[in-house]
Protein backbone atom coordinates (compact mmCIF):
# COMPACT_ATOMS: atom_id res chain seq x y z
CA UNK A 1 0.00 0.00 0.00
CA UNK A 2 1.38 3.39 -0.99
CA UNK A 3 2.08 5.80 1.83
CA UNK A 4 0.16 9.07 1.66
CA UNK A 5 2.24 11.91 0.29
CA UNK A 6 2.97 14.65 2.84
CA UNK A 7 0.80 17.67 2.23
CA UNK A 8 2.43 21.10 1.94
CA UNK A 9 1.94 23.38 4.91
CA UNK A 10 -0.17 26.53 4.79
CA UNK A 11 3.02 28.59 4.52
CA UNK A 12 4.28 26.55 1.56
CA UNK A 13 0.93 26.80 -0.19
CA UNK A 14 0.83 30.57 0.30
CA UNK A 15 4.36 31.05 -1.02
CA UNK A 16 3.76 28.82 -4.03
CA UNK A 17 0.68 30.78 -5.03
CA UNK A 18 2.40 34.18 -4.67
CA UNK A 19 4.01 36.08 -7.52
CA UNK A 20 7.82 35.54 -7.48
CA UNK A 21 8.60 39.11 -6.43
CA UNK A 22 5.99 38.97 -3.64
CA UNK A 23 6.95 35.79 -1.79
CA UNK A 24 8.79 37.60 1.00
CA UNK A 25 5.95 40.11 1.42
CA UNK A 26 3.52 37.19 1.72
CA UNK A 27 5.70 35.43 4.29
CA UNK A 28 6.15 38.63 6.29
CA UNK A 29 2.37 39.07 6.51
CA UNK A 30 1.91 35.46 7.60
CA UNK A 31 4.52 35.80 10.37
CA UNK A 32 3.08 39.11 11.54
CA UNK A 33 -0.40 37.59 11.76
CA UNK A 34 0.70 34.33 13.41
CA UNK A 35 3.16 35.69 15.95
CA UNK A 36 2.33 39.41 16.21
CA UNK A 37 5.81 40.15 14.94
CA UNK A 38 6.84 43.78 15.06
CA UNK A 39 9.41 43.48 12.27
CA UNK A 40 10.38 40.84 9.71
CA UNK A 41 13.46 41.23 7.50
CA UNK A 42 15.16 39.08 4.88
CA UNK A 43 18.91 39.57 4.43
CA UNK A 44 20.75 37.81 1.59
CA UNK A 45 24.52 37.30 1.56
CA UNK A 46 26.35 39.25 -1.15
CA UNK A 47 28.64 37.75 -3.78
CA UNK A 48 31.76 38.41 -1.73
CA UNK A 49 30.21 36.63 1.31
CA UNK A 50 31.02 39.61 3.53
CA UNK A 51 27.67 41.41 3.84
CA UNK A 52 24.05 40.54 4.45
CA UNK A 53 21.97 42.76 2.19
CA UNK A 54 18.31 43.67 2.87
CA UNK A 55 15.79 42.59 0.26
CA UNK A 56 13.83 45.48 -1.23
CA UNK A 57 13.23 47.57 -4.29
CA UNK A 58 16.27 49.47 -5.57
CA UNK A 59 17.79 51.77 -4.49
CA UNK A 60 18.35 50.12 -1.10
CA UNK A 61 17.64 52.54 1.72
CA UNK A 62 18.80 50.34 4.60
CA UNK A 63 22.48 49.61 5.22
CA UNK A 64 23.86 46.08 4.89
CA UNK A 65 24.91 44.04 7.91
CA UNK A 66 28.41 42.53 8.13
CA UNK A 67 28.59 38.75 8.11
CA UNK A 68 31.23 38.91 10.82
CA UNK A 69 30.58 40.52 14.20
CA UNK A 70 26.80 40.81 13.84
CA UNK A 71 23.84 38.92 15.27
CA UNK A 72 22.43 37.93 11.85
CA UNK A 73 25.94 36.93 10.80
CA UNK A 74 26.20 34.62 13.80
CA UNK A 75 23.06 32.77 12.67
CA UNK A 76 24.42 32.67 9.12
CA UNK A 77 27.78 31.26 10.15
CA UNK A 78 26.53 28.72 12.69
CA UNK A 79 23.46 27.79 10.65
CA UNK A 80 21.42 27.86 13.84
CA UNK A 81 18.83 30.32 15.17
CA UNK A 82 20.27 33.12 17.29
CA UNK A 83 18.14 35.19 19.69
CA UNK A 84 18.87 38.77 20.72
CA UNK A 85 16.90 40.35 23.59
CA UNK A 86 16.05 44.03 23.98
CA UNK A 87 14.90 44.54 27.55
CA UNK A 88 14.09 48.21 27.04
CA UNK A 89 11.69 47.41 24.20
CA UNK A 90 10.53 44.08 25.65
CA UNK A 91 11.30 42.28 22.41
CA UNK A 92 13.34 39.34 21.21
CA UNK A 93 14.72 39.17 17.67
CA UNK A 94 15.19 35.70 16.25
CA UNK A 95 17.72 35.39 13.42
CA UNK A 96 17.25 32.20 11.38
CA UNK A 97 19.44 30.81 8.58
CA UNK A 98 17.80 30.75 5.15
CA UNK A 99 19.43 27.76 3.45
CA UNK A 100 18.45 25.00 1.06
CA UNK A 101 20.33 21.68 0.81
CA UNK A 102 23.38 23.25 2.39
CA UNK A 103 23.42 26.35 0.16
CA UNK A 104 23.55 29.36 2.49
CA UNK A 105 21.41 32.16 1.08
CA UNK A 106 20.94 34.53 3.99
CA UNK A 107 19.06 35.20 7.22
CA UNK A 108 15.42 35.74 8.20
CA UNK A 109 15.15 38.14 11.17
CA UNK A 110 11.91 38.26 13.17
CA UNK A 111 11.32 40.65 16.07
CA UNK A 112 8.72 39.33 18.52
CA UNK A 113 7.12 40.87 21.61
CA UNK A 114 8.32 39.29 24.83
CA UNK A 115 9.83 39.98 28.18
CA UNK A 116 13.58 40.46 27.89
CA UNK A 117 15.34 37.20 28.56
CA UNK A 118 12.33 34.99 27.86
CA UNK A 119 13.12 32.29 25.30
CA UNK A 120 10.52 32.10 22.51
CA UNK A 121 8.34 29.02 22.91
CA UNK A 122 9.63 25.87 21.24
CA UNK A 123 6.63 25.71 18.91
CA UNK A 124 7.22 29.33 17.85
CA UNK A 125 10.88 28.67 17.04
CA UNK A 126 9.96 25.54 15.11
CA UNK A 127 7.35 27.42 13.11
CA UNK A 128 9.84 30.17 12.29
CA UNK A 129 12.38 27.54 11.21
CA UNK A 130 9.80 26.06 8.86
CA UNK A 131 9.05 29.53 7.49
CA UNK A 132 12.77 30.15 6.82
CA UNK A 133 13.16 26.75 5.14
CA UNK A 134 10.10 27.26 2.96
CA UNK A 135 11.30 30.73 2.00
CA UNK A 136 14.74 29.39 1.00
CA UNK A 137 13.22 26.91 -1.45
CA UNK A 138 10.94 29.54 -2.96
CA UNK A 139 13.75 32.12 -3.34
CA UNK A 140 15.76 29.64 -5.42
CA UNK A 141 12.75 29.00 -7.66
CA UNK A 142 11.72 32.66 -7.83
CA UNK A 143 15.15 33.78 -9.07
CA UNK A 144 14.23 32.31 -12.47
CA UNK A 145 11.45 34.88 -12.83
CA UNK A 146 12.46 37.98 -10.87
CA UNK A 147 15.64 40.00 -10.28
CA UNK A 148 14.58 41.11 -6.79
CA UNK A 149 16.67 38.59 -4.88
CA UNK A 150 19.65 38.70 -7.24
CA UNK A 151 19.75 42.49 -6.86
CA UNK A 152 19.82 42.12 -3.09
CA UNK A 153 22.95 39.95 -3.32
CA UNK A 154 25.16 42.62 -4.85
CA UNK A 155 26.86 45.27 -2.78
CA UNK A 156 28.14 46.94 -5.95
CA UNK A 157 27.68 46.59 -9.67
CA UNK A 158 29.03 43.43 -11.30
CA UNK A 159 31.11 43.58 -14.43
CA UNK A 160 29.43 41.88 -17.37
CA UNK A 161 32.00 39.05 -17.23
CA UNK A 162 31.27 38.53 -13.53
CA UNK A 163 27.52 38.51 -14.22
CA UNK A 164 28.04 35.74 -16.76
CA UNK A 165 30.25 33.74 -14.41
CA UNK A 166 27.96 33.93 -11.38
CA UNK A 167 24.96 32.86 -13.45
CA UNK A 168 26.96 29.81 -14.55
CA UNK A 169 27.61 28.53 -11.01
CA UNK A 170 25.48 25.89 -9.26
CA UNK A 171 25.60 27.72 -5.91
CA UNK A 172 28.28 28.39 -3.32
CA UNK A 173 27.75 25.45 -1.02
CA UNK A 174 25.83 22.20 -0.81
CA UNK A 175 25.60 19.27 1.57
CA UNK A 176 24.49 15.68 1.83
CA UNK A 177 25.08 13.09 4.54
CA UNK A 178 28.19 11.93 2.64
CA UNK A 179 29.86 15.33 2.16
CA UNK A 180 29.77 19.09 2.63
CA UNK A 181 31.05 21.39 -0.10
CA UNK A 182 31.72 25.12 -0.40
CA UNK A 183 33.44 27.38 -2.94
CA UNK A 184 34.20 31.05 -3.50
CA UNK A 185 35.58 33.24 -6.29
CA UNK A 186 37.51 36.50 -6.00
CA UNK A 187 37.45 39.29 -6.95
CA UNK A 188 33.72 38.59 -6.61
CA UNK A 189 32.52 41.60 -8.59
CA UNK A 190 35.06 41.39 -11.42
CA UNK A 191 35.93 37.72 -11.95
CA UNK A 192 37.18 36.51 -15.31
CA UNK A 193 37.72 32.87 -16.23
CA UNK A 194 37.70 30.82 -13.02
CA UNK A 195 34.66 28.66 -12.37
CA UNK A 196 33.40 25.57 -10.59
CA UNK A 197 30.52 23.15 -11.00
CA UNK A 198 29.02 20.18 -9.21
CA UNK A 199 26.19 17.72 -9.61
CA UNK A 200 25.12 14.72 -7.53
CA UNK A 201 23.05 11.61 -8.19
CA UNK A 202 22.14 8.74 -5.87
CA UNK A 203 25.66 7.30 -5.91
CA UNK A 204 27.94 9.86 -7.60
CA UNK A 205 29.16 13.40 -7.05
CA UNK A 206 30.71 15.16 -10.04
CA UNK A 207 32.92 18.19 -9.37
CA UNK A 208 34.80 20.40 -11.84
CA UNK A 209 37.17 23.29 -11.15
CA UNK A 210 38.18 25.42 -14.15
CA UNK A 211 40.66 28.17 -14.90
CA UNK A 212 40.10 29.81 -18.30
CA UNK A 213 42.76 31.89 -20.02
CA UNK A 214 42.27 35.53 -20.86
CA UNK A 215 40.30 38.34 -19.26
CA UNK A 216 36.88 39.91 -19.34
CA UNK A 217 34.22 38.79 -21.79
CA UNK A 218 36.58 36.52 -23.75
CA UNK A 219 37.43 34.55 -20.62
CA UNK A 220 33.79 34.36 -19.53
CA UNK A 221 32.67 33.13 -22.96
CA UNK A 222 35.40 30.50 -23.01
CA UNK A 223 34.43 29.23 -19.55
CA UNK A 224 30.72 29.20 -20.44
CA UNK A 225 31.43 27.13 -23.53
CA UNK A 226 33.55 24.58 -21.66
CA UNK A 227 31.29 24.23 -18.61
CA UNK A 228 28.17 23.78 -20.73
CA UNK A 229 29.97 21.25 -22.93
CA UNK A 230 30.91 19.27 -19.81
CA UNK A 231 27.34 19.46 -18.51
CA UNK A 232 25.97 18.36 -21.88
CA UNK A 233 28.23 15.29 -21.88
CA UNK A 234 27.55 14.49 -18.22
CA UNK A 235 23.78 14.73 -18.71
CA UNK A 236 24.07 12.36 -21.65
CA UNK A 237 25.40 9.75 -19.22
CA UNK A 238 28.95 9.69 -20.57
CA UNK A 239 31.90 8.68 -18.43
CA UNK A 240 34.51 11.15 -17.20
CA UNK A 241 36.95 10.53 -20.06
CA UNK A 242 34.28 11.18 -22.69
CA UNK A 243 33.09 14.28 -20.84
CA UNK A 244 36.61 15.70 -21.03
CA UNK A 245 37.03 14.63 -24.67
CA UNK A 246 33.79 16.23 -25.87
CA UNK A 247 34.46 19.47 -23.96
CA UNK A 248 37.97 19.50 -25.42
CA UNK A 249 36.50 19.11 -28.92
CA UNK A 250 33.96 21.88 -28.33
CA UNK A 251 36.63 24.38 -27.22
CA UNK A 252 39.08 23.36 -29.94
CA UNK A 253 36.37 23.51 -32.60
CA UNK A 254 35.59 27.10 -31.59
CA UNK A 255 39.11 28.44 -31.02
CA UNK A 256 41.46 26.02 -32.86
CA UNK A 257 43.91 26.00 -29.97
CA UNK A 258 44.23 29.77 -29.60
CA UNK A 259 42.27 29.60 -26.32
CA UNK A 260 41.99 26.73 -23.89
CA UNK A 261 40.84 25.93 -20.39
CA UNK A 262 42.64 24.24 -17.47
CA UNK A 263 40.24 21.94 -15.65
CA UNK A 264 40.08 19.33 -12.91
CA UNK A 265 37.27 16.79 -13.28
CA UNK A 266 36.20 14.45 -10.46
CA UNK A 267 33.71 11.68 -9.94
CA UNK A 268 33.26 10.66 -6.29
CA UNK A 269 31.55 7.31 -5.74
CA UNK A 270 29.47 8.00 -2.65
CA UNK A 271 29.10 4.42 -1.32
CA UNK A 272 32.84 3.64 -1.41
CA UNK A 273 34.80 6.91 -1.50
CA UNK A 274 36.55 5.89 -4.71
CA UNK A 275 37.51 8.92 -6.78
CA UNK A 276 38.09 9.16 -10.51
CA UNK A 277 39.99 12.26 -11.59
CA UNK A 278 41.27 13.88 -14.76
CA UNK A 279 43.86 16.63 -14.36
CA UNK A 280 43.59 18.76 -17.50
CA UNK A 281 45.53 21.80 -16.35
CA UNK A 282 46.55 23.98 -13.48
CA UNK A 283 43.99 23.86 -10.59
CA UNK A 284 45.48 21.74 -7.80
CA UNK A 285 44.28 19.58 -4.94
CA UNK A 286 45.42 19.46 -1.31
CA UNK A 287 44.25 16.88 1.22
CA UNK A 288 44.02 17.16 5.00
CA UNK A 289 44.01 13.71 6.60
CA UNK A 290 44.38 13.28 10.36
CA UNK A 291 45.87 16.76 10.61
CA UNK A 292 48.47 16.26 7.87
CA UNK A 293 48.34 18.66 4.90
CA UNK A 294 49.68 17.30 1.64
CA UNK A 295 49.24 17.97 -2.08
CA UNK A 296 47.74 15.19 -4.17
CA UNK A 297 50.18 14.61 -7.01
CA UNK A 298 48.45 13.99 -10.33
CA UNK A 299 49.56 13.28 -13.86
CA UNK A 300 48.97 16.50 -15.78
CA UNK A 301 47.24 16.18 -19.15
CA UNK A 302 46.52 18.76 -21.82
CA UNK A 303 44.10 21.62 -21.04
CA UNK A 304 40.72 21.44 -22.75
CA UNK A 305 40.89 22.83 -26.30
CA UNK A 306 44.67 23.08 -26.65
CA UNK A 307 44.97 20.31 -29.25
CA UNK A 308 42.62 18.32 -31.45
CA UNK A 309 41.56 14.77 -30.50
CA UNK A 310 43.22 14.71 -27.08
CA UNK A 311 42.53 11.46 -25.23
CA UNK A 312 42.06 11.82 -21.46
CA UNK A 313 42.90 9.01 -19.05
CA UNK A 314 41.49 9.10 -15.52
CA UNK A 315 43.49 8.45 -12.39
CA UNK A 316 42.12 7.04 -9.15
CA UNK A 317 42.46 7.54 -5.42
CA UNK A 318 40.25 7.08 -2.40
CA UNK A 319 38.85 9.45 0.20
CA UNK A 320 38.26 8.34 3.77
CA UNK A 321 35.75 9.65 6.34
CA UNK A 322 37.26 12.75 7.94
CA UNK A 323 39.25 13.78 4.86
CA UNK A 324 39.18 17.38 3.69
CA UNK A 325 40.03 18.21 0.07
CA UNK A 326 40.86 21.71 -1.13
CA UNK A 327 40.75 22.60 -4.82
CA UNK A 328 42.77 25.74 -5.48
CA UNK A 329 43.39 27.77 -8.63
CA UNK A 330 46.73 29.22 -9.72
CA UNK A 331 45.49 32.68 -8.74
CA UNK A 332 45.85 31.46 -5.16
CA UNK A 333 48.90 29.20 -5.07
CA UNK A 334 50.95 31.38 -7.46
CA UNK A 335 50.05 34.69 -5.75
CA UNK A 336 53.17 36.62 -4.75
CA UNK A 337 53.83 38.53 -1.56
CA UNK A 338 55.35 42.03 -1.83
CA UNK A 339 58.69 40.28 -1.25
CA UNK A 340 58.12 37.86 -4.15
CA UNK A 341 57.29 34.70 -2.17
CA UNK A 342 54.65 32.39 -3.65
CA UNK A 343 51.60 31.78 -1.49
CA UNK A 344 51.99 28.00 -1.95
CA UNK A 345 55.48 27.99 -0.42
CA UNK A 346 54.46 28.41 3.23
CA UNK A 347 51.37 30.58 3.64
CA UNK A 348 48.97 28.14 1.96
CA UNK A 349 49.68 25.30 4.39
CA UNK A 350 49.36 27.73 7.30
CA UNK A 351 45.98 28.91 5.99
CA UNK A 352 44.74 25.34 5.53
CA UNK A 353 45.74 24.56 9.11
CA UNK A 354 44.19 27.71 10.55
CA UNK A 355 40.80 26.88 8.99
CA UNK A 356 40.73 23.19 9.89
CA UNK A 357 37.96 23.60 12.49
CA UNK A 358 35.67 25.63 10.24
CA UNK A 359 32.86 23.95 8.28
CA UNK A 360 33.58 23.52 4.57
CA UNK A 361 31.27 26.35 3.35
CA UNK A 362 33.17 28.91 5.48
CA UNK A 363 36.69 27.82 4.56
CA UNK A 364 36.99 29.38 1.04
CA UNK A 365 35.98 32.86 2.23
CA UNK A 366 38.44 32.82 5.14
CA UNK A 367 41.29 31.47 3.01
CA UNK A 368 40.75 34.15 0.38
CA UNK A 369 40.81 36.82 3.09
CA UNK A 370 44.13 35.43 4.33
CA UNK A 371 45.40 35.46 0.75
CA UNK A 372 44.78 39.21 0.67
CA UNK A 373 46.96 39.57 3.74
CA UNK A 374 49.76 37.70 1.98
CA UNK A 375 49.41 39.47 -1.36
CA UNK A 376 48.89 42.99 -0.04
CA UNK A 377 46.39 45.64 -1.05
CA UNK A 378 47.38 45.99 -4.72
CA UNK A 379 45.20 44.73 -7.57
CA UNK A 380 45.10 40.96 -8.10
CA UNK A 381 46.96 39.62 -11.11
CA UNK A 382 44.48 36.75 -11.58
CA UNK A 383 41.21 35.28 -10.39
CA UNK A 384 41.31 33.30 -7.14
CA UNK A 385 39.19 30.21 -6.53
CA UNK A 386 39.03 27.99 -3.46
CA UNK A 387 36.73 24.99 -3.07
CA UNK A 388 36.59 22.88 0.09
CA UNK A 389 35.05 19.40 0.39
CA UNK A 390 34.63 17.60 3.71
CA UNK A 391 34.10 13.89 3.21
CA UNK A 392 32.02 11.95 5.74
CA UNK A 393 31.29 8.84 3.71
CA UNK A 394 28.05 6.99 3.49
CA UNK A 395 28.46 5.68 7.05
CA UNK A 396 30.74 8.47 8.27
CA UNK A 397 28.07 10.29 10.22
CA UNK A 398 24.44 9.84 11.07
CA UNK A 399 22.07 10.62 8.26
CA UNK A 400 20.07 13.78 8.65
CA UNK A 401 17.50 15.53 6.55
CA UNK A 402 18.62 18.80 5.00
CA UNK A 403 16.26 21.79 4.56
Amino acid sequence: MDRPRPRPSAVERSLRSAAPHEIFDVLRSLIEDRHHAREVDLLLVDYAMTRLQPVGVLPHTRPPVPVHDSAPGRAFGAQEPHCVYDRSASTVTVHLPVSVRGDRLGVLSVTLPGEGGDEPAADVLEDLRECADALAHEVVVAERDTDLFLQARRAERLTLAAEMQWQLLPGRSCARPEYSLGAQLEPAYAIFGDSFDWSASADDLYVTVSNGMGEGIDAALLTNLAVNALRNARRAGLDLSDQAYLADQAVYGQHRGSQYLSTLLFRFHLPTGNVEIIDAGSPRVWRVRQGVVEPIELEAQMPLGMFEDTAYVPQHFRVEPGDRLLFISDGVYDALSPGGEKYSLRALAASINSTRLLPAPQVPRVMLQELLGHRGSGPAADDSLVMCLDWYGRTGRDRQSLP
